[in-house]
Protein backbone atom coordinates (compact mmCIF):
# COMPACT_ATOMS: atom_id res chain seq x y z
CA UNK A 1 0.00 0.00 0.00
CA UNK A 2 2.93 2.30 0.60
CA UNK A 3 3.90 1.61 -2.99
CA UNK A 4 0.39 2.66 -4.04
CA UNK A 5 0.76 5.99 -2.28
CA UNK A 6 4.18 6.52 -3.85
CA UNK A 7 2.57 5.91 -7.24
CA UNK A 8 -0.03 8.57 -6.34
CA UNK A 9 2.73 11.07 -5.62
CA UNK A 10 4.53 10.10 -8.84
CA UNK A 11 1.41 10.67 -10.93
CA UNK A 12 0.85 14.01 -9.22
CA UNK A 13 4.46 14.98 -9.93
CA UNK A 14 4.08 14.03 -13.59
CA UNK A 15 0.94 16.17 -13.82
CA UNK A 16 2.71 19.17 -12.31
CA UNK A 17 5.90 18.88 -14.38
CA UNK A 18 3.89 18.35 -17.55
CA UNK A 19 2.02 21.66 -17.34
CA UNK A 20 4.02 23.29 -20.15
CA UNK A 21 3.53 20.25 -22.39
CA UNK A 22 -0.15 19.46 -21.93
CA UNK A 23 -2.35 21.75 -23.97
CA UNK A 24 -5.57 20.61 -22.30
CA UNK A 25 -4.32 20.64 -18.72
CA UNK A 26 -6.39 22.68 -16.26
CA UNK A 27 -5.25 23.97 -12.89
CA UNK A 28 -7.86 25.08 -10.37
CA UNK A 29 -7.38 26.54 -6.91
CA UNK A 30 -10.10 27.62 -4.54
CA UNK A 31 -11.54 27.47 -1.07
CA UNK A 32 -14.85 26.97 0.69
CA UNK A 33 -15.96 28.43 3.99
CA UNK A 34 -18.50 26.24 5.81
CA UNK A 35 -20.40 26.94 9.02
CA UNK A 36 -19.40 23.50 10.31
CA UNK A 37 -17.66 20.47 8.87
CA UNK A 38 -20.10 17.61 8.28
CA UNK A 39 -18.78 14.65 6.25
CA UNK A 40 -21.02 11.79 5.17
CA UNK A 41 -23.49 12.66 7.91
CA UNK A 42 -20.81 12.85 10.60
CA UNK A 43 -20.15 16.07 12.50
CA UNK A 44 -16.36 16.23 12.19
CA UNK A 45 -16.22 19.54 14.08
CA UNK A 46 -18.78 22.23 14.79
CA UNK A 47 -16.67 25.35 14.17
CA UNK A 48 -16.40 27.41 10.98
CA UNK A 49 -13.92 25.74 8.63
CA UNK A 50 -11.92 26.90 5.64
CA UNK A 51 -11.44 24.16 3.06
CA UNK A 52 -8.82 24.96 0.40
CA UNK A 53 -8.25 22.82 -2.68
CA UNK A 54 -5.80 22.50 -5.55
CA UNK A 55 -6.70 20.37 -8.59
CA UNK A 56 -4.91 19.47 -11.81
CA UNK A 57 -6.91 17.85 -14.64
CA UNK A 58 -5.77 16.49 -18.00
CA UNK A 59 -7.39 14.04 -20.43
CA UNK A 60 -9.76 12.52 -17.87
CA UNK A 61 -7.09 12.21 -15.19
CA UNK A 62 -7.10 14.48 -12.15
CA UNK A 63 -5.05 14.81 -9.00
CA UNK A 64 -4.98 17.25 -6.15
CA UNK A 65 -5.10 18.23 -2.54
CA UNK A 66 -8.04 19.14 -0.31
CA UNK A 67 -7.87 20.37 3.26
CA UNK A 68 -10.02 21.54 6.15
CA UNK A 69 -8.96 23.84 8.99
CA UNK A 70 -11.15 24.70 11.95
CA UNK A 71 -11.59 28.30 13.13
CA UNK A 72 -12.36 27.15 16.68
CA UNK A 73 -11.24 29.64 19.35
CA UNK A 74 -10.93 26.84 21.91
CA UNK A 75 -7.70 24.97 22.64
CA UNK A 76 -7.33 22.35 19.92
CA UNK A 77 -8.14 18.96 21.36
CA UNK A 78 -9.84 17.40 18.32
CA UNK A 79 -7.44 15.64 15.97
CA UNK A 80 -9.97 16.26 13.18
CA UNK A 81 -9.69 20.06 13.44
CA UNK A 82 -7.13 19.81 10.62
CA UNK A 83 -7.22 17.50 7.62
CA UNK A 84 -5.21 17.16 4.41
CA UNK A 85 -6.33 14.75 1.69
CA UNK A 86 -4.31 13.75 -1.37
CA UNK A 87 -6.17 12.11 -4.24
CA UNK A 88 -5.91 10.89 -7.82
CA UNK A 89 -8.84 10.02 -10.07
CA UNK A 90 -9.86 9.07 -13.58
CA UNK A 91 -13.21 9.79 -15.23
CA UNK A 92 -14.43 8.33 -18.49
CA UNK A 93 -17.23 10.18 -20.30
CA UNK A 94 -19.49 8.22 -22.63
CA UNK A 95 -21.06 9.75 -25.73
CA UNK A 96 -24.51 9.79 -24.10
CA UNK A 97 -23.22 11.98 -21.24
CA UNK A 98 -22.93 9.19 -18.69
CA UNK A 99 -19.61 8.89 -16.87
CA UNK A 100 -17.77 6.41 -14.68
CA UNK A 101 -14.88 7.35 -12.44
CA UNK A 102 -12.43 5.82 -10.00
CA UNK A 103 -10.64 7.63 -7.18
CA UNK A 104 -7.95 6.87 -4.59
CA UNK A 105 -7.82 9.17 -1.55
CA UNK A 106 -5.26 9.43 1.24
CA UNK A 107 -6.64 10.92 4.49
CA UNK A 108 -4.15 12.56 6.85
CA UNK A 109 -4.78 14.45 10.13
CA UNK A 110 -1.83 16.63 11.24
CA UNK A 111 -3.12 16.96 14.82
CA UNK A 112 -3.29 13.20 15.41
CA UNK A 113 0.27 13.30 16.74
CA UNK A 114 1.69 10.92 14.12
CA UNK A 115 4.44 11.98 11.74
CA UNK A 116 3.35 12.45 8.12
CA UNK A 117 5.99 9.99 6.90
CA UNK A 118 4.62 7.16 9.07
CA UNK A 119 2.77 4.74 6.77
CA UNK A 120 2.33 1.90 9.27
CA UNK A 121 -0.77 -0.24 8.90
CA UNK A 122 -3.28 -0.57 11.76
CA UNK A 123 -1.80 -3.91 12.81
CA UNK A 124 1.81 -2.74 12.97
CA UNK A 125 3.36 -3.59 16.37
CA UNK A 126 4.74 -0.03 16.56
CA UNK A 127 1.27 1.47 16.14
CA UNK A 128 -0.93 2.67 13.30
CA UNK A 129 0.41 5.21 10.80
CA UNK A 130 -0.82 8.65 9.87
CA UNK A 131 -2.64 7.71 6.66
CA UNK A 132 -5.89 5.96 5.79
CA UNK A 133 -6.29 5.11 2.12
CA UNK A 134 -9.68 4.75 0.45
CA UNK A 135 -10.71 3.71 -3.05
CA UNK A 136 -13.97 4.69 -4.67
CA UNK A 137 -16.12 4.21 -7.76
CA UNK A 138 -18.60 6.83 -9.04
CA UNK A 139 -21.20 6.27 -11.78
CA UNK A 140 -23.04 9.39 -12.98
CA UNK A 141 -25.99 9.57 -15.35
CA UNK A 142 -26.38 12.07 -18.21
CA UNK A 143 -27.88 15.53 -17.75
CA UNK A 144 -31.27 14.17 -18.77
CA UNK A 145 -31.09 11.64 -15.90
CA UNK A 146 -29.02 13.31 -13.13
CA UNK A 147 -28.67 10.28 -10.87
CA UNK A 148 -25.33 9.08 -9.50
CA UNK A 149 -24.14 6.19 -7.40
CA UNK A 150 -20.86 6.06 -5.47
CA UNK A 151 -19.18 3.48 -3.29
CA UNK A 152 -16.02 3.67 -1.19
CA UNK A 153 -13.92 1.25 0.83
CA UNK A 154 -10.94 1.76 3.11
CA UNK A 155 -8.15 -0.45 1.81
CA UNK A 156 -5.33 0.52 4.16
CA UNK A 157 -4.94 1.34 7.86
CA UNK A 158 -8.50 0.41 8.82
CA UNK A 159 -9.05 -2.89 10.64
CA UNK A 160 -12.68 -2.94 9.56
CA UNK A 161 -12.21 -1.95 5.89
CA UNK A 162 -15.18 0.37 6.36
CA UNK A 163 -17.43 1.01 3.35
CA UNK A 164 -19.77 3.83 2.40
CA UNK A 165 -22.40 4.05 -0.36
CA UNK A 166 -24.37 7.04 -1.60
CA UNK A 167 -27.05 7.85 -4.17
CA UNK A 168 -27.49 11.42 -5.42
CA UNK A 169 -30.25 12.94 -7.52
CA UNK A 170 -29.28 16.39 -8.76
CA UNK A 171 -32.00 18.19 -10.75
CA UNK A 172 -32.26 21.91 -11.44
CA UNK A 173 -35.48 23.51 -10.21
CA UNK A 174 -36.36 27.14 -10.99
CA UNK A 175 -32.75 27.62 -12.18
CA UNK A 176 -31.46 26.48 -8.77
CA UNK A 177 -29.25 23.34 -8.76
CA UNK A 178 -30.46 20.92 -6.10
CA UNK A 179 -28.86 17.77 -4.74
CA UNK A 180 -30.89 15.11 -2.93
CA UNK A 181 -28.78 12.41 -1.33
CA UNK A 182 -28.92 9.31 0.82
CA UNK A 183 -25.81 7.57 2.12
CA UNK A 184 -25.17 4.48 4.22
CA UNK A 185 -22.22 2.90 5.99
CA UNK A 186 -21.62 -0.79 5.40
CA UNK A 187 -20.84 -1.25 9.08
CA UNK A 188 -17.86 -2.82 10.79
CA UNK A 189 -17.59 -4.84 13.98
CA UNK A 190 -13.79 -4.43 13.96
CA UNK A 191 -13.81 -0.62 13.67
CA UNK A 192 -17.36 0.69 14.27
CA UNK A 193 -16.18 4.13 15.40
CA UNK A 194 -15.19 5.12 11.86
CA UNK A 195 -18.81 5.70 10.76
CA UNK A 196 -20.49 4.94 14.08
CA UNK A 197 -22.00 1.75 12.71
CA UNK A 198 -21.43 -1.94 13.45
CA UNK A 199 -23.78 -3.04 10.65
CA UNK A 200 -25.34 -1.52 7.52
CA UNK A 201 -26.90 1.77 8.53
CA UNK A 202 -28.18 4.89 6.79
CA UNK A 203 -26.21 7.83 8.18
CA UNK A 204 -26.55 10.66 5.65
CA UNK A 205 -29.84 11.92 4.21
CA UNK A 206 -30.58 15.40 2.98
CA UNK A 207 -30.80 18.04 0.31
CA UNK A 208 -28.51 20.83 -0.79
CA UNK A 209 -28.94 23.89 -2.98
CA UNK A 210 -26.45 26.27 -4.58
CA UNK A 211 -26.90 29.75 -5.96
CA UNK A 212 -24.56 32.41 -7.36
CA UNK A 213 -25.08 35.86 -5.89
CA UNK A 214 -24.06 38.58 -8.33
CA UNK A 215 -21.65 41.03 -6.70
CA UNK A 216 -20.41 42.92 -9.77
CA UNK A 217 -20.77 42.51 -13.52
CA UNK A 218 -17.73 40.26 -13.53
CA UNK A 219 -17.93 38.54 -10.15
CA UNK A 220 -20.52 36.27 -8.55
CA UNK A 221 -20.29 34.56 -5.17
CA UNK A 222 -21.50 30.94 -5.04
CA UNK A 223 -23.34 30.11 -1.82
CA UNK A 224 -24.75 26.79 -0.68
CA UNK A 225 -27.02 25.41 2.01
CA UNK A 226 -27.35 21.76 3.02
CA UNK A 227 -29.91 20.18 5.33
CA UNK A 228 -28.51 16.89 6.61
CA UNK A 229 -30.05 14.18 8.79
CA UNK A 230 -28.07 11.34 10.33
CA UNK A 231 -30.72 8.74 11.24
CA UNK A 232 -28.14 6.59 13.02
CA UNK A 233 -27.41 9.35 15.52
CA UNK A 234 -30.92 10.88 15.35
CA UNK A 235 -29.53 14.36 14.69
CA UNK A 236 -29.76 16.96 11.92
CA UNK A 237 -27.54 19.80 10.66
CA UNK A 238 -28.02 22.90 8.53
CA UNK A 239 -24.74 23.88 6.91
CA UNK A 240 -24.01 27.13 5.05
CA UNK A 241 -21.11 27.51 2.65
CA UNK A 242 -19.29 30.13 0.55
CA UNK A 243 -17.04 29.23 -2.39
CA UNK A 244 -14.16 31.25 -3.86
Amino acid sequence: MIRLFKKMLLILFVCITGITFAQDLEVNAGADFVSRYVWRGINVNDAVNIQPSLTLTVSGFSAGFWGSYSFSDKPTENEFDQEIDTWIAYDYLFENGMSIGAIVTDYYYPLAGIEWGNFNNYDDPEGAGAHTIETGLIITGPESFPLSFSGYINVYNDAGNNTYFQINFSPTVAEIPLDFFIGAAGGSAENPDYYGAEKFQVINVGVGATKSIKITEEFSLPVSVKFIINPGEDISYLVFGLSF
